[in-house]
């Protein structure tokens, strides 16, 4: 990553970052989605001039997806790395974004090189990686959205090094929307309130309230001409909720708002 990603520290995720890789421990990133966390991990990179491969896990991603697999090209069988392949192999950091909604027997991979021996074994190849020590194994996941069905086990979850991340505070969060979207003070505070007030609707009809991605969005759909309440009902009512009921109601602040 050449060009610095903006980012603001919010706390000592830095500090601690940067102390858990030159110890070769392996970071977990809690936290809401869209406060920062794939922004964090894009700085850090720069910050230690390492590439980053990021996986946003799903329901469907197996162990194959992240080792590799062999693939028939031209005819012929070869074997072609995943992306946690290829990290090892790099000394990359390879970031595994909402490891929750991966399938479960993903986790028999990251284990051995998220703990002391750092190794992956490729069974398909009879091969032995080392991670090399500029290797850092990083995955992020959203205690909001945990289920029974989706809990990070916690023969997973000691071998990381946790790092929470929030919402910014106000005046943070401020300076951030005004940089990124190019608004003016009066309606990024707005913006700010209309955060607010959905994120006192968790647990009362949302899952989670607007994020400082959503109020991003919705700023630079401002910064490009859009009229305020259109740009904040298709940017944050409509990507919060698919509930009528709950649409309206923002609506309703929205237009208290703007």
């Amino acid at each position: 990553m050449e060009k610095e990603p903006y980012y603001v520290p919010v706390n000592n995720e830095i500090t601690l970052f940067e102390a858990a890789y030159a110890n070769h421990l392996p970071l977990l990133l809690k936290g809401p989605t869209g406060c920062g966390k794939t922004r964090f991990m894009e700085y850090m990179a720069w910050r230690l001039r390492r590439p980053m491969i990021t996986v946003s896990c799903h329901d469907d991603l197996t162990t194959s997806d992240l080792v590799g697999r062999y693939l028939v090209k031209n005819g012929e069988t070869v074997w072609v790395d995943g992306p946690l392949t290829r990290a090892v192999r790099s000394g990359g950091i390879c970031y595994l974004d909402e490891i929750v909604e991966a399938r479960k027997d993903t986790m028999v991979v990251i284990h051995p090189l998220a703990d002391d021996r750092r190794i992956m074994p490729i069974e398909k190849l009879g091969q032995l990686l080392e991670a090399p020590d500029s290797f850092c194994l990083a995955i992020s996941y959203n205690p909001g959205y945990q289920s029974v069905l989706k809990e990070l086990k916690q023969s997973t979850r000691q071998r990381f090094v946790a790092i929470e991340f929030d919402y910014p505070k106000p005046a943070l969060e401020r300076e951030i929307i005004m940089h990124e979207t190019g608004l003016a003070p009066a309606v990024t505070d707005k913006l700010l309130k209309l955060a607010e007030m959905t994120r006192n609707l968790k647990d009362n009809g949302l899952e989670e309230g607007a994020s400082t991605r959503l109020l991003v969005h919705a700023g630079k759909l401002i910064s490009k001409g859009v009229e305020p309440r259109a740009a904040c009902q298709g940017a944050i009512a409509l990507a919060l909720t698919d509930d009528s009921d709950m649409i309206a109601a923002i609506n309703e602040l929205i237009g208290a708002l703007f």
